[in-house]
């Protein structure tokens, strides 16, 4: 069998001192250069064969005038695509050699310099082509990869990326364009390979959308991280200002200030894994809100209760520890927006602003006609829930749900701050309520769950950060432009310390509390839990237990009593005594037969009925009255309801007008709970 021919051109190219292996060798070399000879030649043929017919034809060289100025013309727009440069390149090359063939064909192709015109400026122009196809091959970029190659292998091969310009803060910005039918979205997906290809450090890239097109857009490159290294809160923004402007708490990495708006962004989702900031957010946050002039601050933190935000606590209108309390707190909220909003209304104010925090001094949002009324403002309130998920867990999320809803337009603003907004740690529709994230290292898995889809398609990826780049964020507020929240930030590292200086610092500063309708609706729904919060803020053990007393004490103006004792008259004079009064009391109550155990369970099987027959709350004084059937004493009842209350068994019933209500759970959801 004969060799393959490949073999064969192989073995010739390679060999030693074999005339047709040189030959071989030379021709491979030359073969590439050759098509620019070869189109010279063709045009010199063709000149020559054109002479026979139209020599000294004046029609024929009106057309063969137009004929090679249109050519010369389609070839300029043909390359339009092309760089510069090779669109002249090609323009200059087509018109030359229409003008020499238009010449060779109406004289002929010897006639006066036609000859020497072709020789010289047909080799020039072969030669200048050559020499252009040598340069396309540029051995000192080699490793550094062209640009059209290294978008081949990353599958963006037909996207065309202009020239890029560095801006002042060391950005560079690349305008790019996609082939018809493209999306930014495929420019997304690419992103973390283009990092790879340029072996840049992960979310060095990001998109900008041009508004206009889908198919155009800016590529952002920050090469180094602008963000690295710890930058401390350098202290209150605007400390006597107004909540309407923006809170400054942490920088972009293109050096400009990191904003929250909250009158703008309404309600607000904070989430991230454990040690990815959001505690120093919430520090940097509060920290700015406290030393405005025009708002109040309701803090929930059952988790912590006050390990990291302890030093604020005293510059809050209200502080709740206990999940009892945060149920007060979140149904105070829901209940709070038909007042705030008929107040504004009777103010004529068709929303909150920042007039309307002050006293009315205006006639214009006066409630009185004709002249200004001078009532107390309506402070702007921030209501934060700090670890969320246990709110969530604890509470019925129908009142968030309403809160979050009804109150967008009353100056009130929501803040959930959890690790996982996933439905399984709070509702989505909750989560749908909040249109504004201020988003910190996650699982990517969490990605979806925490920013909106068109930010996540720019480009914004948490998950690359995790818990290893403690406050670094993305945040989305609402009606800010989405090239602005997909750019990274970072927010201002803060203590403690900083915290109790800004709250004694700035005590003359910030309003006093809530304002009277806060006041009114908090204390309608919660009582002692509001009007004593600065008691029950301290977390003593019996501080609940001793505000139930003292609401007691101030709404019926006596002392709290036994039910059994109501009816003793304190000035009656006492009987005289009897035989057997000199007998030593007897600290165990033996009446009845029924031991404390069995006691016990009289009091659980009254509650189980009561919960049949569809009753759902209960007070001590209705169980003090079974105190004969159960054979014991109201004292001995009272002490019988806290264990039920420690274990689940009856629980605050914070709707009710008076603390000392308490709803009834089944005996099995107690048990659960122990």
């Amino acid at each position: 069998m004969g060799k393959d021919v490949e073999k064969v051109a192989e073995e010739r190219l390679n060999g030693e001192s074999s005339a047709a292996g040189v030959k071989a060798y030379l021709w491979q070399r030359i073969k590439p250069y050759t098509p620019p000879w070869i189109v010279v030649g063709g045009v010199g043929v063709v000149g020559a064969i054109g002479s026979l017919p139209w020599e000294g034809n004046a029609f024929a060289g009106v057309g063969l005038t137009l004929a090679s100025v249109g050519l010369t013309a389609g070839t300029w727009f043909a390359a339009k695509p092309t760089g510069a440069q090779r669109r002249l390149h090609s323009a200059i090359t087509v018109a030359a050699g229409g003008a020499w063939f238009t010449c060779a064909a109406l004289a002929g192709p010897l006639a006066g310099p036609l000859p020497h015109l072709y020789a010289m400026g047909g080799g020039a122009l072969a030669l200048s082509w050559n020499i252009r196809q040598v340069l396309r091959h540029n051995p000192d970029s080699a490793g550094a990869g062209d640009q059209g190659g290294l978008l081949e292998a990353i599958g963006l091969g037909k996207l065309k990326i202009g020239a890029p310009k560095v801006t002042d803060t060391g950005q560079v910005l690349a305008a790019y364009t996609l082939p018809k039918g493209g999306t930014t979205e495929e420019v997304a997906k690419a992103l973390p390979a283009l990092e790879s290809a340029l072996d840049l450090r992960p979310g060095a890239i990001r998109i900008e959308k041009d508004p206009e097109s889908h198919r155009r857009g800016t590529l952002v490159m920050v090469p180094t991280d602008p963000l690295a290294g710890t930058i401390w809160y350098p202290g209150p923004s605007a400390p006597g200002g107004s909540i309407t402007q923006p809170l400054v708490i942490g920088t972009y990495d293109d050096t400009m200030p990191l904003e929250m708006i909250l009158p703008k962004g309404v309600h607000y989702l904070i989430a991230g894994e454990t040690g990815s900031g959001k505690t120093e957010a919430a520090m940097d946050v509060l920290s700015e809100v406290l030393t405005r002039r025009d708002v109040a601050v309701w803090l929930s933190d059952p988790v912590k209760r006050g390990m990291d935000l302890g030093g604020l606590f005293p510059a809050c209108d209200w502080v709740a520890m206990e999940d009892s309390d945060v149920e007060a707190m979140a149904t105070a909220v829901m209940q709070a927006t038909p007042a705030r909003a008929e107040w504004l209304r009777q103010h004529s104010y068709r929303k909150w602003e920042e007039a309307a925090a002050g006293q009315q001094t205006d006639r214009a949002h006066s409630c009185q006609q004709g002249r200004a009324c001078g009532c107390p403002g309506l402070p702007f309130l921030l209501v934060w829930f700090e670890e969320a998920a246990q709110a969530f867990a604890a509470l019925d999320e129908e009142l968030f749900k309403q809160a979050s809803n009804q109150i967008r337009a009353t100056g009130a603003c929501l803040v959930f701050s959890l690790q996982r907004p996933s439905h399984d740690q709070m509702s989505t529709t909750v989560r749908a309520a909040l249109p504004s994230a201020l988003v910190f290292g996650m699982d990517e898995r969490d990605e979806a769950m925490a920013l909106p889809t068109d930010v996540l398609d720019a480009g914004a990826h948490p998950g690359q950060w995790g818990a290893g780049y403690p406050g670094y964020c993305y945040l989305a507020e609402a009606g800010t432009a989405v090239s602005r929240q997909t750019a990274p930030a970072r927010t201002f590292r803060n203590d403690p310390v900083v915290l109790e200086w800004v709250t004694v610092t700035f005590a003359p500063v910030r309003t006093p509390d809530a304002g009277p309708v806060m006041a009114d609706v908090a204390t309608r729904v919660a009582g002692a839990r509001y009007t004593d919060r600065r008691v029950l803020a301290s977390g003593s053990p019996t501080a609940v237990e001793d505000a139930e007393e003292d609401y007691y004490e101030t709404e019926t103006g006596m002392e709290h009593v036994d039910p059994e004792d109501m009816d003793i008259d304190p000035g009656a004079e006492l009987p005289e005594s009897q035989d057997g009064d000199d007998m030593p009391l007897v600290p165990v109550d033996t009446r009845g037969d029924l031991s404390a155990e069995e006691a016990l369970e009289a009091l659980e099987v009254l509650l189980d009925e009561w919960l049949i027959q569809g009753r759902r709350t209960v007070t001590p004084a209705e169980l003090v009255a079974y105190s004969d059937q159960i054979g014991r004493k109201a004292t001995w009842i009272k002490n019988a309801i806290r264990e039920m209350r420690a274990s689940g068994r009856l629980t605050d019933d914070m709707t009710a007008k008076k603390p000392g209500t308490y709803k009834i759970q089944p005996r099995e959801r107690a048990l659960s709970s122990v």
